[in-house]
């Protein structure tokens, strides 16, 4: 009996190894399989994404913000000087403002919370301080990622210009209060879609040369 015992242990062990190996390869699986789709749905959230400017009373939660922010400072920067600040608005009052100021941002008004990308002055690229750096084209690419993580999340969002125009600058700057040192590149908008925008195609291939001219 007591041999059998040990015939039944052993097999139970061998049986619980195999079925831990199986669940370990489909599990090395899945991770492929989602790592390949990784891959689709970044480029299907880049071709399909699209300007949203009007929204429903659903307000995003703290989390899917700051999920969204963490994504924008995510993008590349020269230097890795990071030469970028968020301003968050959220107060109603902010927005009705905001909206007031600039016809073309009258969506702000109804969107749940937006973000105005700003440049600081006091974190340039050294080596640039004097033609200004690359704090444009860092926190461009910091609003873009903002805009794909949000349409990855079902948020809509758009984005409204306001350098280099000083005129915008100044009025943004004294709603807000903005220090000297910031300079507003843009407002952007954020909220749940009330209708399903639809991307507009803009390829191409007559925009497109290899090597030099």
């Amino acid at each position: 009996m007591k041999s059998y015992h040990w015939i039944m242990l052993l097999l139970t062990v061998a049986l619980v190894a195999v079925s831990v190996r199986l669940a370990s390869l489909s599990t090395s699986d899945d991770a492929k399989a989602g790592s390949d789709n990784g891959g689709t749905d970044a480029l299907e959230c880049i071709m399909t994404r699209t300007s949203i400017r009007s929204y429903t009373d659903r307000q995003v939660d703290d989390s899917t913000v700051n999920k969204i922010l963490r994504a924008g400072m995510a993008a590349p920067t020269a230097a890795n000087a990071q030469p970028w600040y968020l301003e968050v608005v959220t107060e109603q009052n902010l927005k009705d403002s905001i909206a007031s100021a600039f016809e073309y941002a009258k969506m702000v008004q109804g969107c749940s919370f937006a973000v105005v990308v700003c440049g600081d002055m006091d974190h340039l690229f050294k080596s640039d301080k004097a033609d200004g750096g690359f704090w444009v084209q860092d926190c461009s690419a910091l609003s873009e990622n903002m805009l794909l993580a949000a349409h990855a999340l079902g948020v809509g969002g758009v984005w409204c210009g306001i350098y280099p125009m000083k005129e915008r600058e100044d009025r943004l700057r004294g709603i807000l209060g903005l220090p000297d040192n910031l300079i507003p590149l843009n407002v952007m908008a954020f909220g749940y879609p009330s209708a399903e925008g639809e991307p507009k195609q803009k390829w191409d291939p007559a925009k497109v040369h290899y090597n030099a001219f």
